[in-house]
C-alpha cells in the first residue's frame, strides 16, 4: 500500500470534519475485514469473545462426526474449519481461543474418525500428512502461551499427541520431530 504524500497528508487533515467522517467511512466499508475487526472492538466488546467462541465450538463439534465417503471429504472440512479458526483470530486477536479450538478441532477427528486415521497409504496419507502439520501448528502455538493456559490446554493437548503417536501418522509425527506429550 502507497505511503500518502506529506502534501496530501496536510490537505486531508485540513478537510472539515464532516468530510473526513464521510471518507473514514467509505474507506472502512471497502475492507471487510476491518468492517468486522471495527464491528467486533466497538459494538459487541470483550463481551461478545465467550458467544463467538461457542458458535466455533459447535462448528468444530459437528462436521467431524459421522461418515464421511473419503479421507479427502474430511481434509476439506478440517481446512474449512481451520480456516474460521484463523479468521476469528484475525478479528478478534484471541490466540488463545484460536489454539483451544485447533486442539479440540484435532481431538475431535481422532476419537470420531479412528478408522480414517488408522493406517498411513496412499488415499490417508494427505488427511494424516495434515493432522501432523496442525498438531506441529498446534503446539508451536501453544508454547507462545502463558503458562497458565498451557497447563489448560495440556489435557486435550497430550491426548491428540498420544492419539497421533498411536495413529497411521506416527511416522509423520517422528519424522516432524514431534514430542509424544506435552511437557507442561
Amino acid at each position: 500500500m502507497p505511503a500518502l504524500s506529506p502534501e496530501l497528508r496536510r490537505a486531508l487533515f485540513q478537510l472539515p470534519q464532516k468530510e473526513k467522517d464521510q471518507l473514514l467511512a467509505r474507506l472502512v466499508a471497502q475492507d471487510p475485514v476491518l468492517t468486522e475487526q471495527l464491528t467486533y472492538r466497538l459494538l459487541e466488546g470483550p463481551d461478545a469473545l465467550e458467544t463467538r467462541r461457542a458458535i466455533l465450538r459447535a462448528q468444530v463439534d459437528d462436521p467431524v462426526r459421522g461418515f464421511h465417503q473419503t479421507p479427502n471429504d474430511l481434509l476439506v472440512i478440517l481446512r474449512q474449519l481451520q480456516a474460521r479458526l484463523a479468521y476469528h483470530a484475525k478479528i478478534t486477536e484471541d490466540v488463545v481461543g484460536e489454539t483451544e479450538l485447533s486442539w479440540r478441532l484435532l481431538a475431535n477427528v481422532f476419537r470420531h474418525q479412528p478408522t480414517m486415521t488408522a493406517q498411513l497409504h496412499g488415499p490417508t496419507q494427505p488427511l494424516l500428512q495434515h493432522l501432523t502439520k496442525r498438531t506441529h501448528e498446534a503446539l508451536k502455538q501453544t508454547t507462545k502461551l502463558h503458562e497458565d493456559y498451557l497447563l489448560e490446554l495440556a489435557p486435550t493437548a497430550n491426548a491428540v499427541l498420544a492419539a497421533l503417536w498411536q495413529s497411521g501418522a506416527a511416522p509423520l509425527a517422528r519424522e516432524a520431530g514431534l514430542p509424544r506429550s506435552l511437557a507442561a
